[in-house]
């Protein structure tokens, strides 16, 4: 165990990364990780973290990939798990996410990720890590960190449920398509992934009571249940760990996103301008 939040800073990563109970997981492009990452950081490449469905993209891999996976990067249930990438930590949440969806709840995000750590006079080593593989038991035991289609549909306009749609607005309104079919989910509030970034200070989070005012804004609140979903949950999952670092209860994530539900003719949709 580890005394590591979900959110964590450049800082409090330094004083970890000599503790062999903590792993470093660097989930970006595999020439930037062999130019320069944080030292004792494995790579792990995004694609096996998704699978593909035509036109679905960005789903959930098997149980048996995930553990194939995480067992080649060495990762064991009892360690903490610090991911970062070096592109808006979208890659990284999603890494996270899946670790939730595992019930792995040793989990933190490096706020701002590479550029941050970089930024911070953060070292960074060349040294290409090729850990001893584990046998990582990957079982989906908290499904209550996913949606799929099926139940998204059951929970249409229900007071309760917040869809939190983390595309653009021109994605969202339906000036930019995407699949078959261009708009958002009905009833879904649009919030653009990039919004909750800081772009002054290495795209980490905006301060927690700046999120929670555009939250607030948008009717997304603790009380409710929140799905969150863009094209193929990457940048969706960045908005998941968001509000779990807020400590919001009820949170899941869609993985076909819109590259299932915009493809699918038989399912509704909408098309407006936001209103926010």
């Amino acid at each position: 165990m580890t005394d590591l939040t979900p959110l964590i800073e450049t800082e409090q990563l330094q004083m970890h990364l000599d503790n062999p109970n903590v792993l470093v997981v660097d989930l970006s492009n595999p020439a930037t990780y062999t130019a320069g990452h944080i030292v004792g950081a494995v790579h792990l490449d995004y694609a096996h973290l998704v699978r593909a469905e035509p036109p679905a993209t960005g789903l959930l891999p098997t149980g048996t990939q995930i553990g194939r996976t995480l067992s080649r990067i060495g990762l064991k249930p009892e360690q903490h798990v610090v991911a970062y990438d070096d592109e808006g930590n979208g890659r990284a949440s999603r890494l996270l996410w899946t670790l939730a969806v595992l019930g792995h709840t040793q989990a933190s995000l490096l706020n701002g990720g590479r550029l941050a750590w970089q930024t911070a006079g953060g070292s960074l080593e060349t040294r290409l890590h090729q850990p001893a593989p584990s046998h990582y038991p990957a079982r989906f035991s908290h499904l209550s960190a996913l949606a799929d289609r099926d139940y998204i549909i059951k929970r249409l306009g229900q007071s309760d449920v917040v869809l939190l749609d983390t595309r653009s607005p021109a994605e969202y309104s339906g000036q930019d398509q995407r699949a078959a079919h261009s708009g958002h989910i009905p009833g879904a509030i649009n919030l653009n992934w990039t919004d909750t970034m800081n772009p002054q200070q290495q795209l980490r989070y905006l301060p927690d009571p700046a999120l929670q005012t555009l939250l607030d804004s948008r009717g997304v609140t603790p009380d409710k249940e929140i799905i969150v979903y863009c094209q193929t949950h990457h940048r969706s999952a960045h908005t998941y760990w968001l509000l779990h670092h807020l400590g919001y209860p009820r949170i899941r994530g869609y993985v076909g996103a819109w590259s299932e539900w915009g493809n699918d003719p038989d399912l509704p949709r909408s098309a407006a301008s936001p209103a926010l």
